[in-house]
């Protein structure tokens, strides 16, 4: 058995990498390039055979979900009252919400409506009802402000929100018309919060107006996290959300000999991000499995739901891992047990999480995965064979998918080994706006143009390489680069460094603009309880396992790093903080 912990990747000084990306082309000449990999054009092709799409082009997602055949009883249970609704009852209730969100609410193909809610079995309803209706999604985080709230319904012309109860004042305030969800099935029908809900998804299917869906119509517009700015509105068609559920999700199922019907899935990451919408709310739905659901997280709830309910597929972001991985180091050896596959995405993960969680779960199979909002969650995903187990990386390139891994000072394409800005082509990319575009930002048409090119590329902004069998490494985010005395260093590798210490708990490192050198590398750690490790310790410490120019030169504690809710570090926090007191 091969493990890959510790993967040779180029990080090289600007000065030098042209040369050395001519000299790497010159000797590749002489040998066969792999079949996945054009010296010629620079294009990286999916290892994997191409996967058919719908040719008809009136197909809506919803549609396309429930055609798939399945033997599947259980599609959703509530982790926290045990309510369950199987997959005969969930396509008419999701039929019932489109007719009633025509019929009650007035609402028409094209509209947009606000989901401002976390994970519930009802958060399916409502989200399938509206595309099926042919309706708009917009997706927050339902702890966003009113300021926040205010601004995307106004970006996307918001008609109709949903809720939780406690904001339904809030967001009628903003001149929206809102419906209450209850966060779980006890909730009382008669009440005056939840009694629109109710009357919504009462059996009237019968009721829905002719429906026309073109793949090409839009069906959700999902803010990026905005870690390093601001978030910008993603427009994606059921084309796009369809290839999700082909390349994604029913591609990975179908890697593995398992019976589809007899898996569980714990859905705890949040379904207002596109990991969790292409996967719990759309492609897992297409397998006939089961999904768990929990709206609030709590690590015994988890283990008791994990228990309780048999769950063998968890997919994770970075924090969660690290909570299963404390929790799976406390818990009786007989807890656990049905767990197969965690699976995690979202956000970067340090080596040494990873080998944690290999030592504390040896029999589950551990893969990580890569996509965007852009690309519909479509990127990349990890498969692990007796043979060949590789955790560090992200995976193989989907099926359909092709990639470039551009040199950000001479634009030219890196072959394998070399780093550079991964540009992603495929299904799975945004919404074009006029013909010259393959994608768009909702009403920012200079993102767009900056973002994607006239040949369907997207720019994703991380720096990566692909190894000599075509797996694929994240080194960093090409925005989040420390450009220190014309070296380029990649926070990503010091914050590896820094949380191996036996002292720290959580770290980030940022570029402090500096006048000498233009900016030096600061790191913002989160000591682990009782530690006594000084600044001086720190700068110490990362000086002896790093070269020269990548040495951190201030340390800052803090009492938690500022993160997403997908686990990405939010670093124009840290540099909001560091430039405020400079």
């Amino acid at each position: 058995m091969t493990t890959f912990f510790n993967q040779n990747k180029t990080n090289i000084h600007s000065s030098q990498k042209s040369n050395m990306l001519k000299d790497s082309c010159k000797q590749n000449q002489f040998i066969d390039p792999p079949y996945w990999y054009s010296l010629e054009t620079g294009i990286y092709n999916s290892k994997h055979s191409a996967r058919a799409l719908p040719s008809n082009p009136f197909v809506d997602v919803v549609s396309y979900i429930f055609s798939h055949n399945h033997n599947g009883e259980t599609s959703l249970i509530d982790a926290s009252t045990g309510y369950s609704l199987s997959y005969s009852q969930l396509q008419p209730l999701v039929k019932s919400m489109a007719s009633g969100l025509h019929h009650q609410m007035g609402v028409s193909k094209g509209d947009v409506v606000l989901l401002l809610l976390p994970n519930s079995i009802h958060f399916h309803i409502v989200f399938l009802g509206i595309l099926y209706l042919g309706g708009v999604v917009t997706t927050m985080n339902p702890l966003s402000s009113v300021s926040e709230i205010k601004k995307q319904t106004t970006q996307c012309n918001v008609t109709l929100a949903f809720t939780l109860s406690t904001r339904l004042k809030e967001v009628n305030a903003l001149g929206i018309t809102s419906i209450g969800v209850p966060e779980n099935a006890n909730y009382d029908p008669k009440g005056v919060d939840f009694s629109c809900f109710h009357k919504l998804i009462s059996p009237n299917y019968n009721s829905l107006p002719p429906r026309t869906i073109s793949q090409d119509d839009t069906a959700a517009i999902l803010f990026s996290s905005g870690t390093t700015g601001a978030s910008k509105g993603v427009v994606l068609t059921h084309k796009n959300l369809i290839s999700a559920v082909e390349l994604f999700v029913r591609f990975e199922a179908s890697q593995y000999a398992n019976n589809n019907e007899a898996n569980t899935y714990l859905a705890i990451i949040p379904m207002f991000h596109i990991y969790g919408l292409t996967l719990f709310t759309l492609g897992i739905l297409s397998l006939g499995s089961s999904i768990v659901v929990m709206n609030k997280f709590d690590p015994n709830v988890m283990v008791r739901a994990i228990d309780k309910y048999n769950v063998t597929h968890f997919p994770v972001v970075p924090p969660l891992l690290k909570v299963l991985i404390k929790v799976g180091k406390s818990v009786h050896r007989c807890q656990l047990k049905s767990l197969k596959q965690v699976s995690c995405g979202a956000a970067p993960l340090s080596t040494k999480c990873i080998e944690e969680f290999v030592q504390t779960f040896p029999c589950v199979d551990f893969i990580q995965g890569y996509g965007l909002s852009e690309s519909t969650a479509v990127g990349t995903r990890g498969f692990n064979t007796k043979e060949i187990r590789n955790y560090t990386s992200v995976g193989l390139l989907a099926p359909n998918m092709q990639a470039k891994v551009v040199d950000n000072v001479t634009r030219l394409c890196s072959p394998p080994g070399i780093t550079g800005e991964l540009w992603l082509r495929g299904p799975g990319i945004m919404k074009g706006i006029v013909k010259v575009l393959v994608g768009e930002y909702l009403k920012n048409v200079e993102a767009s143009c900056s973002t994607i090119d006239k040949d369907g590329w997207l720019r994703t902004g991380d720096i990566v390489y692909f190894d000599h069998q075509g797996y694929l490494y994240i080194v960093d985010r090409l925005k989040d680069v420390i450009k220190y005395k014309g070296f380029q260093i990649a926070p990503a590798d010091l914050e590896d460094v820094l949380i191996s210490h036996p002292d720290i708990d959580d770290a980030a490192v940022i570029g402090r603009p500096d006048e000498e050198s233009g900016e030096i590398p600061m790191a913002f750690v989160v000591k682990k309880p009782k530690a006594k490790v000084s600044q001086y310790d720190i700068l110490d410490f990362v000086a002896k396992h790093v070269a020269p120019y990548k040495k951190v030169h201030k340390v800052e504690f803090i009492n938690a790093i500022p993160k997403s809710a997908a686990g990405k570090i939010l670093r124009r926090e840290l540099k909001y903080m560091c430039c405020s007191r400079l």
